[in-house]
């Protein structure tokens, strides 16, 4: 049987195909006050206004492709096997070919009632639109986690990678919580790869092995080290 790797990866993966970070930049995404646009507070607000703004992030992920780090980590899956736990909205890693992806923070190719948390619908790259509904009759809103709401699939992440043998950290600086704490689940003996061009911020660098690369060169080059061994 395979070494069962797992991939944990973050904005910073999606940077080098032209998607902005949520993170670094004031607060501020592509302009907008990220607590206005991605809280419960700021969908009652102006829900027309959220709706539109994640109608153009939906447009902009349709219009840019997978990159290099993307299509390594799906590749991959020709040699072990291979699952994905990402932070990001984006549909990039299952366009790049990889077959095993959770998406803990929601995904943007998704909609669900604000009634019915489990009442989601695939809708593409489509717009959502205010007065757009449900099956059950309520407003659709975006299949995306907003601050301040629970994280469904923390619990199906831990366990995913509490079955690693190789655990690859990717694109993500992993100091926000709870998606931070997932890391504590690998096994102990597990070989741990962090792929980033500055420190890692991890409390505890014991036993990790650090590509100090941008995305894209830094997982050719580890996924050259793990084929090789």
């Amino acid at each position: 049987m395979s070494d069962r790797i797992v991939v944990l990866s973050g904005a910073g993966i999606s940077a080098e195909s032209g998607l902005a970070t949520f993170r670094g930049s004031g607060g501020l995404w592509e302009g907008y006050d990220i607590n206005e646009v991605a809280s419960m507070h700021g969908w009652r607000k102006d829900p027309a206004g959220v709706l539109e703004f994640y109608n153009m992030r939906r447009r902009q992920i349709a219009k840019v492709e997978p990159n290099g780090a993307h299509k390594a980590i799906a590749e991959l899956e020709e040699q072990f096997d291979v699952r994905v736990v990402t932070q990001n909205i984006d549909d990039l890693h299952e366009r790049a070919g990889s077959t095993h992806v959770l998406h803990l923070h929601g995904e943007l190719t998704k909609a669900r009632s604000v009634k019915k948390e489990d009442l989601i619908v695939d809708i593409g790259y489509n717009d959502i639109r205010y007065g757009d509904l449900a099956e059950d009759g309520a407003q659709l809103r975006p299949h995306i986690v907003w601050f301040g709401e629970m994280v469904p699939m923390i619990p199906e992440a831990a366990d995913i990678v509490a079955t690693a043998d190789i655990l690859i950290v990717i694109g993500t600086s992993l100091v926000v919580y709870p998606a931070a704490g997932l890391v504590d689940y690998a096994p102990p003996g597990s070989d741990r790869y962090i792929v980033d061009p500055n420190k890692p911020e991890l409390y505890n660098f014991d036993n990790w092995h650090h590509i100090q690369e941008k995305g894209v060169s830094g997982m050719q080059q580890l996924k050259q080290i793990l084929t090789s061994n």
